[in-house]
């Protein structure tokens, strides 16, 4: 076969980049021709997305592919997950899209009551309960500005209004729909039993796309900007983790996985929802996956801790790296405090390292003064609740862990990786690295027809890409101690 080249616009919580896969028939190889920050931008108390600067950098990256003679056959997008943004009838973007973690969703189950039982939307959508569900902000923009859903005519997740920025067409894919406890898990298509009952207009949703589907051509306007870009524009699994799923490199059926970034979201591929009482209490979500699967995870709050931490540090002044923080944690004593990564004081932006300490505080804990006790502290207690999401998901499931996947930016930390295979006493295999990006192209080549199915797809990325094993080490009953203090948290 000629060589197939596409463009996977991969975007995070903090930056994006454009990469360049050539898949050759056998192998797939990675080219990163653009990277950007993305910063949030508070606007009169609110916390917003930059979307139009967010489209400017894609723009950047498909007019370098241009400028470097790259004949890219197709592009697709992947983000974060249940963030959106309303268009009224003319197809224009009412307002820029709210973060996540913005606080106009906070106490939002209260509001809830009234309408159904989050117990109700569990059995039906399989989602774990989070304030920032889709489902719950469009409640939170219904209640607080109700002339702005009056005016909307249609929703789209972040992935599917840039998709309609490069193509001017509308379309709902499925993975990153199932984010937000919108959909009937086991249908497959939206649970209006429960939209309906907060008053959110049907007419803002669309019909449900699955991944590999074309949406477009560029427009015009968007070729005259970029320039002579024939792409085809690909719905892939268009949420980040839908994607990250995709490139772990296993044969096996019953794996389970870490897609490692600012959030750690840890667990299980099924072929059909898990939506049992023991699956509810536990918290785990059914998240939809490429080619009918099913993504049963938990959303462990992850990297996240580990990056505001390192940005307040910066902005007293003190800009530590990645590796100085890490060295000063393995000098540390360990387990002398543990945290829960998932308590609520730690969702929102700000002083990440003073939350930590007043964590400790509250707990009876000794409090952690130093750089280095602050990431140890965070290190330990991650790998703690990894350890965690491991037997629950044997409990749903039934199923034991025999390996633990990890994919994605986090497989840079080593020291963490090690962590996790001592603290849950499991083999690791870490790798890819770029695994968004590469479950990204995989989709584009599957929509191709140049790879047959998820079967394939991983074998070609196990060939392709470096795996790094961590074997656990460290003396079991240290951390069975630490395991039972770290229960005692939560």
């Amino acid at each position: 076969m000629a060589k197939l080249k596409m463009l996977a616009i991969d975007l995070g919580a903090s930056s994006g980049r454009g990469i360049i896969g050539e898949f050759d028939g056998k192998r797939l190889t990675l080219r990163e021709n653009h990277r950007f920050s993305n910063d949030t931008v508070i606007l009169n108390g609110r916390m917003h997305w930059d979307i139009l600067r967010i489209f400017h950098e894609i723009k950047q990256s498909i007019t370098k592919a241009v400028l470097e003679g790259e004949e890219i056959s197709s592009i697709g997008i992947d983000t974060w997950g249940v963030d959106y943004a309303l268009m009224d009838k003319k197809g224009r973007m009412l307002a820029n899209p709210v973060h996540y973690r913005d606080v106009r969703t906070e106490g939002i189950a209260d509001y809830i009551k009234p309408y159904f039982s989050l117990d109700d939307l569990y059995a039906t959508a399989g989602i774990q309960h989070i304030n920032f569900n889709t489902i719950f902000q469009l409640a939170a923009d219904l209640r607080d500005d109700p002339e702005l859903v009056a005016l909307a005519d249609r929703m789209l997740n972040i992935p599917d209004l840039l998709n309609y920025f490069l193509t001017g067409k509308m379309m709902n894919e499925y993975t990153i729909l199932s984010t937000g406890a919108l959909l009937d898990a086991n249908t497959r298509d939206y649970a209006f039993s429960f939209t309906d009952k907060l008053g959110i207009p049907r007419k803002l949703f669309g019909e449900v796309v699955q991944p590999g589907v074309k949406v477009g051509k560029l427009l015009p306007q968007v070729q005259g900007e970029t320039g002579a870009c024939n792409a085809d524009v690909i719905t892939v699994a268009s949420h980040d983790t839908a994607s990250a799923v995709i490139a772990v490199p296993t044969q096996e059926e019953d794996f389970v996985y870490i897609s490692s970034g600012t959030w750690s979201l840890m667990g299980t591929e099924l072929s059909s929802p898990l939506l049992s009482e023991t699956s509810r209490k536990l918290n785990f979500t059914n998240e939809g996956g490429a080619m009918g699967t099913i993504r049963y995870l938990k959303n462990i709050m992850g990297l996240w801790l580990i990056q505001e931490s390192r940005r307040q540090w910066k902005r007293e002044g003190n800009d530590y790296s990645f590796a100085q923080m890490e060295a000063w944690a393995k000098e540390c004593q360990p387990f002398r405090s543990l945290i829960d990564p998932d308590d609520a004081s730690f969702a929102t932006p700000g002083n990440m390292p003073e939350r930590v300490r007043e964590f400790c505080r509250r707990t009876g804990q000794p409090v952690p003064e130093s750089v280095g006790e602050v990431i140890r502290c965070i290190y330990e207690s991650l790998a703690l609740k990894y350890r965690y999401t491991v037997e629950s998901i044997k409990k749903a499931t039934g199923k034991p862990a025999k390996v633990i996947h990890v994919v994605g930016g986090g497989t840079k930390d080593r020291f963490l990786s090690q962590m996790t295979a001592d603290a849950c006493g499991i083999r690791v295999l870490a790798g890819p690295e770029e695994a968004t990006a590469i479950g990204n192209l995989m989709m584009q080549a599957i929509a191709a027809g140049e790879v047959a199915d998820l079967k394939q797809a991983r074998e070609i990325i196990a060939a392709s890409f470096e795996v790094k094993e961590y074997e656990p080490t460290a003396d079991r009953a240290i951390w069975d101690e630490a395991y039972g203090r770290f229960c005692a948290l939560n």
